[in-house]
C-alpha cells in the first residue's frame, strides 16, 4: 500500500487559504474517487473538497477551524500500489521567459503585451510579484490602513511561498509602531482626517438575554459593510416604475418556457436584461475606483444578492451578461441561485461583479438603501411589484386604472458617480421596464 498526500487545491484568483468547516468522513474510513470529503470555507464562498483517488483516511492533517494553505497536505490516505508518499503537486507559476518560449509564432508585440500585463501585476516595491502577492482581501487592509511599501517589505509572510497572508496583515497592523513624526500628517493642515477605528461601548447583558456569537460568513459580511461605508459616500435615488407590461409578458411565456426548458422563468432575468442595456448606455456606471484613478470595465459581470438558508448573504456573479440572451440569463441565475443556496458554488462564481442587483421585493419589501459592494461604484434595489392605482394618459384623457407598480432604489459612490449620472442611469432602467416590448422572444 502506499500513502497519497490529500492537498488544498486552487480556488481560484486571489484565494490563499481555506478554513475547515467540517470533515465529512473520518479517520479510518474508506472513501472513493470523487468524494467529497471535507467543506472548507474561503473568504469568497464555501466549498467542499473531493478526493482525486479511492483508500482509506488514514490520517487528518488539518482539524475543524484550522486554516490550511493552497498546496498544503490536509489529510494522508492509504492507496493501492506499493512506494513512498505521492501527492499531486500545485502547478508552479511560469516565469516571463517559459510564457515566452510557449508562444511560438507570435508577434513580437503581442508578446510585449503579455509582458507588460505581468508587470503590471507586480507590486512596486522591487520584489517579485510571486515574492509580495497580495490577494484582494489583503490588498483592501493595506490600502485601508495606508501600509507603505517598505512596511510591506518588513513583513514576514507564512502563506505558500512567503506570501502575506490575513493574518500576517492583521498581526502587523495590531502591532504596528508609532510612525516617525517627520512621516505624520498634522490633523490641522489637511481637509481631510483619516478615519480612526472607534470602540463601541460595553452593552450591558440582561438576565434571560441571548449572547449569540457571529458565525464566520457574518464577520465577512459586517467587515465589508462597514469598509464599504467608510471608502464610498453613498446617495441613493429613487424611482417608481409601472412594469404592468413585464407581469403580463412574463405570466403569457413562462409556463412556456419552463415546458421547453425545464427552467423557471423568474423576473430577474428581465431586470438584468434592463441593467445591461442602461450601463451600455451610461458605461461610467461600470467602474471602479482605484485612489485617484478610474478603472473602466470591459466586461458587464452582474453580481446577485442571494439570501441563504442560514440567513446570511452571497453575491454570485453572471459573468458577461450582456452577451446573453433572456433565456441565457434565466439559465445562468436559475443555475447561480440554486448552487448558491445548496452550497455548490465555486470561488471564481462570486468573483468579478462589475454592478450588482439586490431583489428586496423577494422579501415584500417595496424598497431599500443599499450599500455598495466594493470595489464597484453602484448598487440597484428592486422592490416589491403591486397593484395601486394610477393615472394614465391616453389620447382621450387621463384616467385611473390598476397597475403594477415597482420602486427601485439605487445607490452609488459620489466619488465618480454624480447625481445625473447616478440619476440618469435609473431613468434608463426604469423606461426599459416600462416600455418593455410585449413582442420580447424568449
Amino acid at each position: 500500500m502506499a500513502e497519497y498526500k490529500l492537498l488544498l487545491p486552487s480556488m481560484g484568483e486571489g484565494v490563499m487559504e481555506a478554513t475547515i468547516i467540517s470533515w465529512l468522513f473520518n479517520e479510518g474510513d474508506m472513501v472513493k474517487e470523487d468524494d467529497s470529503v471535507v467543506e472548507i470555507a474561503t473568504d469568497k464562498v464555501d466549498s467542499d473538497v473531493p478526493t482525486p483517488v479511492s483508500g482509506k483516511i488514514v490520517k487528518i492533517l488539518k482539524q475543524k477551524d484550522e486554516v490550511a494553505k493552497i498546496g498544503e497536505a490536509i489529510a494522508i490516505l492509504e492507496v493501492a500500489g506499493e512506494g513512498e508518499a505521492i501527492a499531486e503537486q500545485p502547478q508552479e507559476p511560469k516565469s516571463h521567459a517559459e510564457v515566452k518560449t510557449e508562444l511560438p509564432n507570435v508577434e513580437p508585440e503581442i508578446v510585449k503585451g503579455l509582458e507588460e500585463s505581468m508587470e503590471s501585476a507586480k507590486i512596486s516595491t522591487g520584489l517579485p510579484a510571486t515574492d509580495l502577492y497580495l490577494s484582494p482581501l489583503v490588498k483592501s487592509i493595506v490600502q485601508q490602513e495606508n501600509i507603505s511599501e517598505a512596511e510591506l517589505n518588513s513583513i514576514k509572510g507564512s502563506g505558500l511561498e512567503g506570501r502575506i497572508t490575513k493574518e500576517d496583515i492583521l498581526h502587523f497592523v495590531k502591532n504596528r509602531g508609532t510612525q516617525k513624526m517627520e512621516e505624520k500628517v498634522e490633523v490641522k493642515a489637511s481637509p481631510v482626517a483619516k478615519p480612526t477605528s472607534q470602540t463601541s461601548a460595553p452593552i450591558a447583558v440582561s438576565e434571560g438575554d441571548e449572547v449569540i456569537q457571529m458565525d464566520r460568513v457574518r464577520k465577512i459580511i459586517a467587515d465589508a459593510m462597514v469598509n464599504s461605508k467608510r471608502t464610498s459616500p453613498h446617495v441613493t435615488s429613487f424611482i417608481e416604475s409601472d412594469v404592468t407590461n413585464v407581469v403580463r409578458w412574463r405570466a403569457k411565456h413562462k409556463d412556456i418556457f419552463e415546458k421547453r426548458e425545464g427552467e423557471k422563468l423568474t423576473f430577474m432575468p428581465i431586470f438584468v436584461r434592463a441593467v445591461v442595456k442602461a450601463i451600455q448606455d451610461f458605461p461610467m456606471i461600470n467602474v471602479s475606483v482605484d485612489g485617484d484613478k478610474i478603472i473602466k470595465k470591459k466586461n458587464i459581470n452582474i453580481g446577485m444578492a442571494t439570501a441563504l438558508p442560514d440567513g446570511n448573504l452571497i453575491v454570485p456573479v453572471i459573468k458577461n451578461a450582456d452577451q446573453l440572451s433572456l433565456s441565457g440569463l434565466a439559465k445562468a441565475i436559475n443555475d447561480l441561485a440554486y448552487r448558491a443556496r445548496n452550497k455548490k458554488l465555486r470561488p471564481e462564481d462570486t468573483q468579478g461583479a462589475t454592478y450588482t442587483i439586490s431583489n428586496v421585493g423577494s422579501f415584500g419589501n417595496l424598497m431599500g438603501t443599499p450599500i455598495i459592494p466594493q470595489p464597484q461604484v453602484a448598487i440597484l434595489a428592486i422592490g416589491a411589484i403591486v397593484k395601486k392605482p394610477a393615472v394614465l394618459e391616453t389620447k382621450d384623457g387621463d384616467v385611473i386604472a390598476i397597475r403594477q407598480l415597482m420602486f427601485m432604489s439605487h445607490s452609488y459612490d459620489h466619488r465618480v458617480v454624480d447625481g445625473s449620472l447616478g440619476g440618469m442611469f435609473l431613468k434608463h432602467v426604469h423606461d426599459y421596464l416600462q416600455n418593455w416590448d410585449m413582442n420580447t422572444e424568449i
